[in-house]
């Protein structure tokens, strides 16, 4: 059934002095390494390390959580930054090998974004349009020990300062919440179509909604129901510069 135009173009994106995220162009996810981008795909997404596409460039940062390949960094002087549960061990998201940022104070949360800060003003002197931070929802594999309100103090400050580099910011994942009101502006949905979830995003963010799927059943299901207002592709779980790749 396709969702009501309408219901997709009611949110308007704040201008902060940064170009907006477009809408009517296909987007491709690459964390997982540069490839060619077609013609008609208007946004790219791209790990912090990596080049802009040229197009309407979003740069990856992992927001709340490590990256599997920085672990030294995180030792020694900024271990205390890293969330320990109640036995001194590191809390980790399994799913991915990566340790969860403490975000519980507002002391941290500052050392913290001024961290993840000079990773975005590195995104905007490299010349992307917008940054979206990952793991917003790290909350949830917490073990309990940090709370979503945590999170949204946290985004506060990651949205301002990349405010002030000059990029647009998006909303990764944790369907539901409202996040225009801490800065975000625009979202980045993956299975959001396997999990119910895309109408969430886009009574929030209209059209400036991206939506990966790594299932082709989902991908489907989202097509069918989103593909004419939202900007849907599918990948490898793997995100592999030579896997999956289609668009609606």
């Amino acid at each position: 059934m396709m969702v009501a135009v309408g219901l997709l173009v009611g949110a308007a994106a704040p201008s902060y002095g940064f170009e907006d995220l477009p809408v009517g162009t296909r987007a491709d996810y690459q964390l997982g390494g540069n490839r060619s981008v077609p013609d008609d795909v208007g946004i790219v997404v791209r790990d912090r390390e990596a080049a802009p596409a040229g197009r309407y460039d979003i740069c990856y940062v992992n927001g709340f959580q490590t990256q599997p390949n920085e672990k030294r960094f995180w030792t020694g002087q900024r271990r205390d930054l890293l969330l320990h549960d109640r036995r001194g061990r590191l809390v980790e998201d399994e799913a991915w090998g990566e340790w969860l940022f403490d975000i519980r104070t507002p002391a941290k949360r500052t050392r913290l974004a001024r961290i993840v800060g000079r990773w975005t003003a590195g995104c905007a002197a490299a010349g992307y349009e917008a940054v979206e931070y990952d793991n917003l929802d790290s909350f949830s594999r917490s073990h309990g020990l940090m709370r979503k309100k945590h999170a949204v103090a946290f985004a506060r400050l990651l949205t301002a300062r990349a405010h002030r580099t000059g990029l647009a910011v998006g909303q990764k994942n944790l369907a539901g919440f409202r996040g225009t009101k801490v800065g975000f502006d625009f979202a980045v949905a993956e299975e959001c179509g396997r999990y119910d979830e895309c109408g969430a995003y886009a009574r929030v963010y209209g059209r400036r909604v991206l939506v990966i799927e790594y299932r082709r059943q989902d991908f489907e299901k989202t097509c069918a129901e989103y593909g004419a207002t939202l900007s849907v592709v599918h990948r490898d779980l793997d995100l592999s510069p030579d896997g999956v790749r289609a668009w609606c």
